[in-house]
């Protein structure tokens, strides 16, 4: 886990970036009163393959491309929380899923351009496909599978990966557009906390085109989907909250 700083970044893209979608707007600040934790890689196979171990759950398919520190993937949005209330009942620790907000914030790393390292995306940055490219980057290779962690250089917060490899599951419930989406990194749930609603995807993978891991483009799916490009990372409170802790008191952002 990395600690991500408290403080606030304007969520969504604008009107001129390269193949922006209408959901990704309207363009809207958040303000992020609390420092959090983030995974610094996605959650591996290594580390799931012990919950599968412990737990008896279902083990996910590596499309044999290997395991150990590559991204676990065949994963659902219900067995990504499955697998943070197991670590919640190891560690004591209320470990969750992040909110789109945090993830947006952490993968920008205070940044505004499309991607953390600036306005283009090459292969030799991140794990995509390479046939194709973004605003006027070279194309690249498309290596069709995922790699293991941290095989590229980190963002400013140290976090890896959060361009391709794999899509990551967020906490939210999808909406069309941010129009009325919480101000303050929340999740935005609206109550639907069980069932089949599609939920947030973030970050892309190695199966897409670059225009698709900007740090503002978002996808959806079924919670209970599972493919070969879809993984997780996991959040948490930081100090690394226990389970039942009183809440923090809020900080008070300066504008």
């Amino acid at each position: 886990m990395v600690v991500v700083p408290a403080g606030r970044f304007v969520m969504g893209s604008p009107a001129n970036e390269p193949q922006r979608a209408g959901d990704e707007g309207p363009l809207h600040e958040v303000r992020i009163a609390q420092p959090f934790a983030l995974g610094v890689y996605a959650v591996t196979f290594d580390d799931y393959d012990l919950y599968v171990a412990a737990s008896g759950g279902r083990q996910p398919a590596d499309n044999g491309w290997g395991r150990a520190r590559r991204p676990v993937l065949d994963v659902s949005w219900h067995d990504a929380l499955a697998y943070c209330r197991w670590l919640q009942e190891e560690t004591g620790r209320a470990y969750r899923l992040p909110s789109e907000a945090e993830w947006e914030y952490a993968c920008r790393a205070g940044t505004t351009t499309p991607f953390h390292c600036g306005h283009r995306l090459t292969t030799a940055l991140a794990n995509f496909d390479g046939n194709h490219t973004y605003n006027g980057s070279a194309k690249g290779e498309y290596r069709g599978q995922t790699l293991p962690v941290g095989s590229f250089p980190a963002n400013a917060f140290g976090l890896y990966d959060m361009h391709g490899n794999v899509w990551e599951w967020c906490a939210d419930a999808w909406h069309d557009s941010y129009q009325g989406a919480p101000t303050d990194g929340s999740p935005w749930d609206n109550g639907k906390a069980s069932g089949n609603v599609p939920r947030v995807l973030r970050g892309g993978s190695w199966l897409d085109d670059p225009g698709y891991c900007r740090a503002a483009w978002r996808c959806h799916l079924a919670s209970d989907v599972r493919k070969d490009y879809l993984g997780f990372r996991v959040c948490c409170g930081s100090p690394i909250e226990l389970l039942g802790a009183a809440p923090l008191s809020t900080v008070t952002l300066p504008r």
